[in-house]
C-alpha cells in the first residue's frame, strides 16, 4: 500500500542508528539473538534489561569494538559492513561516547583527556585546542579550575562530567552513554540527567542511554526500549512500558522501587 510504504520511507530516514537481526555472542554463548532497533534523529533513547543480558554488549557493537557474527547495523543511512577505514573514521568522529566509570586517562588532566579526540582528528593549534577544551568544561557546567586537575582530584560527578565534555569533544549528532548515573548520588544523579537533557535539546543530539535508573528514564528520555533474552521485548514511552503486561516490565516498573509519579509530570519539570 502507498501510505505503508511512505511511512516505513519516513522511519527509515528518521532512523539515525538502525539495528536488524543483529546476533552477537561469545564462544558458546549467543548475547543478542536477532534483535531489531531503531533510534531517531533527535531522541533520548532509554535502553534497559536485567544484568548481564547484554545492554553494553549492543553500544560495544553498535560502536564497532565487539564484532557481530549476524544482522545489519546502518548509522547515518550507511552499512558499517561497507564502509572503507577512511569512511569509518569520518562516521566515528559524528558519535561521542561516555562509558560507565568515565575511562579518563589517569596521567592527564581534564583538559589534557577533553584534547586527546581532538589531537587525534583535528589539526588546531595550542591555543586553540586550550581554547576549546574551556568551552567543553563550560558547556557541562564544571568550574574552570577543574581543567588543570587529574582525575584522582575529582570527585564521582566531576568525573563523569569531565568524561562527557570529552564525549563532546568533536561537537558530535550522537551520544551513547553507558549507565551514566552510576555510581552518583540521588542528587547527583538528578543533576546529570537535567545536564543531557539540556544538551541533547540545545545542541540537537541524539541521546542512548544504557541505564538502570528509573529517575533518568522518567525524567530524561523521550522512548525507552527494553531488551530481554537477547531482543527487544517492548519499546515506546514509558507510559507504554508502564502498561506492559510482560513480567520482567511490571517487576521493574512496578516493583519495590518503582516511582509514584505521573511520568509525563516528571519529563516536564526536567525540561
Amino acid at each position: 500500500m502507498p501510505g505503508q510504504n511512505q511511512g516505513q520511507t519516513s522511519e527509515r530516514r528518521d532512523a539515525i542508528i538502525r539495528v536488524r537481526d543483529l546476533v552477537v555472542g561469545f564462544g558458546d554463548r549467543t548475547v543478542l539473538k536477532g534483535l531489531n532497533l531503531d533510534i531517531r534523529r533527535g531522541e533520548i533513547l532509554g535502553f534497559v534489561g536485567p544484568s548481564g543480558q547484554g545492554k553494553s554488549v549492543l553500544t560495544r557493537t553498535l560502536l564497532g569494538l565487539v564484532p557481530k557474527r549476524a544482522g545489519s547495523i546502518e548509522v547515518f543511512g550507511e552499512d558499517v559492513d561497507a564502509l572503507t577505514p577512511a569512511r569509518r573514521r569520518v562516521i566515528e568522529r559524528r558519535w561521542g561516547v561516555l562509558f560507565q566509570q568515565g575511562a579518563l586517562f589517569s596521567a592527564l588532566t581534564v583538559k589534557q583527556n577533553i584534547q586527546v579526540p581532538m589531537r587525534e582528528h583535528l589539526n588546531l593549534s595550542e591555543r586553540l585546542l586550550d581554547e576549546f577544551a574551556r568551552l567543553k568544561i563550560e558547556l557541562v557546567c564544571l568550574k574552570p579550575d577543574a581543567a588543570d586537575k587529574l582525575p584522582s582530584e575529582l570527585s564521582g560527578g566531576m568525573i563523569k562530567r569531565a568524561a562527557l565534555a570529552r564525549a563532546l569533544a568533536l561537537d558530535p549528532e550522537v551520544l551513547f552513554l553507558d549507565e551514566p548515573t552510576s555510581g552518583l548520588d540521588p542528587i547527583g544523579a538528578g543533576e546529570f540527567d537535567e545536564l543531557v537533557a539540556t544538551l541533547q535539546r540545545t545542541l540537537g543530539l541524539t541521546v542512548f542511554m544504557v541505564t538502570h535508573d528509573l529517575d533518568s528514564l522518567y525524567t530524561a528520555c523521550d522512548r525507552i526500549a527494553a531488551l530481554g533474552d537477547g531482543q527487544i521485548i517492548a519499546h515506546g514511552p514509558i507510559e507504554e512500558m508502564l502498561a506492559s503486561d510482560h513480567p520482567w516490565l511490571r517487576s521493574y516498573f512496578h516493583g519495590k522501587r518503582a516511582r509514584a509519579i505521573v511520568p509525563g509530570e516528571a519529563r516536564a519539570a526536567a525540561r
